[in-house]
């Protein structure tokens, strides 16, 4: 066995020691086949180990996680994970399982080639020592490799167990997980925002009254998004920003919502009343001003900036790892960025939920605000989408 370093100083590598990373790359470069059984991961180490494999035409990978179940997993973190399962499930050459029979901490690597284990690496390192990050850049790792059969064997033999039915299962057919909501960034810094702490969240739910609506996420499904027949996407609520631009200069915000709100709703008693002013407060502790504009009283939308809406609900499916915000929507010709209905089902979010409460706030210029509770949900079955 051979010790492996991490290069930080004042323990910087010296002539002939090697790093973790350094290693773990070398030695996949000259396999066909791997075999991970780690306790964490991180996004940003999947997406790598997902890119060394497909650069390296890794014919067979099998990546065992062993925390989560018990823990909890971001749900960024898990999101990613599903998508680079299926990718290796659909290609016949892997899949990413979870441990579910206990917390598994251990950190081990297998490789091979022509169906022989020829070395393997066992430490401290788990998966994201193969992509250095901020939270990793100053932690110190010390793993082995080991190139003699019989600890080969020995350590590809447990990793295997590990990835057992008895022991683990894939991670689509995981049920009874938490996933641990990330923190929605993209209302940050906007003035017209507020952050609430969830105390006072919680506080204001107390006071919700009988009068609530639903209002239904009109999306395409992911095979539609490239109907533009202005039936699909220019007509969702989420993609009005893949209409034609405003302007022939720049291509309209990512974040640009139209919520168009049906008439079977908006005449249903208790609806806010068009062009007043009234407070939201998010299931995640934000709190602007919004109201119901245009005919028919259609248009739900924050007050004075049209972003503020999209900022929230696309800026929580960014943030769940779904979908990556785009620069430049007219140049986003696969529409990686638009928001289908596959995306809102795998958040398990695909409708807002608008609910009135007995109490007011004051804005800036002393007025008395009604409150409302705004909260992106699950649609319950019963729930159809509204024309």
């Amino acid at each position: 066995m051979n010790l492996l370093y991490s290069n930080i100083l004042p323990l910087g590598t010296k002539e002939g020691q090697e790093t973790v990373s350094n290693q773990i790359s070398e030695e996949i470069s000259n396999s066909d086949a791997i075999e991970i059984a780690v306790g964490y991961v991180s996004k940003a180490s999947l997406e790598e180990l997902d890119r060394i494999v497909t650069e390296h035409q890794i014919r067979h990978v099998i990546l065992t996680i062993g925390m989560y179940f018990v823990e909890g997993m971001p749900e960024a973190m898990y999101h990613t994970a599903v998508a680079i399962n299926q990718k290796w499930v659909a290609a016949g050459i892997g899949e990413i399982r979870m441990v579910r029979a206990f917390k598994y901490h251990g950190k081990l690597y297998a490789f091979y080639k022509d169906q022989q284990v020829k070395s393997a690496i066992i430490g401290s390192a788990n998966l994201g020592v193969i992509k250095q990050e901020a939270a990793n850049r100053r932690q110190y790792e010390v793993s082995a490799i080991t190139v003699e059969q019989s600890e080969c064997d020995e350590i590809a033999t447990l990793i295997r167990k590990l990835a057992s039915p008895a022991c683990s299962a894939r991670i689509d057919e995981i049920t009874g997980m938490t996933l641990i909501r990330e923190v929605n960034v993209s209302l940050t810094g906007v003035d017209t925002v507020d952050q609430l702490p969830q105390t006072q969240v919680e506080l204001f739910e107390k006071h919700k009254t009988d009068i609530s609506f639903i209002l239904p996420i009109k999306v395409p499904a992911y095979a539609e998004r490239h109907m533009d027949d202005g039936k699909h996407y220019t007509k969702s609520n989420l993609n009005v920003s893949y209409a034609a631009p405003r302007s022939a200069r720049k291509s309209r915000d990512w974040y640009e919502t139209q919520f168009t709100v049906s008439k079977k709703i908006t005449l249903l008693p208790g609806y806010p009343e068009k062009n007043i002013a009234f407070y939201v407060i998010t299931d995640d502790g934000y709190t602007f001003k919004a109201h119901t504009t245009s005919d028919g009283n259609k248009q739900f939308s924050a007050v004075g900036d049209e972003l503020i809406l999209g900022r929230w609900i696309k800026g929580r499916l960014a943030a769940a790892g779904l979908v990556t915000p785009v620069n430049d929507t007219q140049l986003d010709v696969d529409r990686t960025g638009m928001i289908t209905k596959e995306m809102l089902a795998a958040y398990g979010c695909n409708t807002l939920v608008l609910t009135k409460t007995n109490q007011k706030m004051e804005d800036e210029e002393g007025n008395m605000l009604d409150v409302w509770i705004l909260s992106f949900e699950a649609a319950s079955q019963d729930e159809g989408d509204e024309a």
